[in-house]
């Protein structure tokens, strides 16, 4: 307990600081607040923002486009890519396009997007989806493609079926590299989101940056800009990383310390 306190500790020691620093130079050095907010500024706008409810809309509106994309993307990338791993005819005719694809920007997709889907929710869980997609099904593949051919022999001479070679082999081999792949996509998707939201909706983090910047609120900016980050913190930091640790560990890839 003590370990992880002060480990949380080191790690939000330099956003303290940021903070301090921010809180003494830019009143010191009288920055118009049009270029960038006093720290006061900012909490004031946070304030506002959570009694009007326009905040916790913005907040709610691009975490339920995040979660919509990553769960049709896992429902479709996971059995491609198991599929993948155990066809190499398959895998090695597609895995040039998801090499290709997995590298691809998430915002490279809004235009071709908004397009397809019109400005709206459409245009952006599509966007999450192709960032999320592509990337876990590669991981996918890798995953299966390690698993030693002899386990897979062992547990087919053990009289296992399809069903139990998938859920009892399978799987649970490629789960780190699935987890792995999550996480990575999810980084892809969020920084898409919020580009998409800029141009394809009328509500979420990305659309209130928009609009402040044209009223020259750049305290609402900084807002914006500082709940995007600890969102992301919050997700990687308690929910996907210690599913990441805790898968392989589980599997036998590392050892707890």
């Amino acid at each position: 307990m003590l370990h992880r306190l002060s480990s949380a500790l080191w790690f939000c020691a330099p956003f303290i600081v940021l903070l301090v620093l921010w809180a003494v130079f830019i009143p010191y050095f009288d920055v118009n607040p049009r270029l960038f907010p006093h720290l006061s500024s900012v909490v004031q706008a946070g304030i506002e923002g959570i009694q009007d409810g326009t905040l916790i809309q913005h907040i709610k509106a691009s975490l339920l486009r995040v979660a919509v994309g990553t769960v049709l993307a896992l429902i479709i990338a996971v059995p491609l890519g198991v599929a993948m791993g155990v066809s190499p005819i398959v895998s090695s005719f597609l895995t040039p396009l998801f090499r290709f694809f997995s590298v691809l920007a998430g915002i490279a997709w809004i235009p071709i997007a908004t397009l397809w889907f019109g400005y709206g929710f459409g245009a952006i869980t599509f966007v999450i989806f192709n960032a999320v997609f592509f990337i876990v099904t590669y991981n996918t593949l890798l995953g299966v493609s390690t698993i030693p051919l002899h386990v897979r022999n062992a547990a087919a001479s053990l009289g296992a079926g399809r069903w139990a070679m998938l859920t009892e082999v399978l799987l649970p081999g490629a789960l780190p590299n699935i987890v792995t792949g999550i996480r990575t996509g999810l980084g892809f998707a969020w920084r898409g989101l919020i580009a998409a939201e800029m141009i394809a909706t009328n509500v979420g983090l990305g659309y209130m940056l928009f609009v402040a910047r044209d009223f020259y609120r750049t305290e609402v900016i900084v807002l914006g800009m500082i709940v995007i980050g600890v969102l992301w913190l919050l997700l990687d930091r308690l929910v996907l990383a210690p599913i990441e640790r805790a898968t392989i560990e589980r599997w036998g890839m590392v050892q707890r310390a």
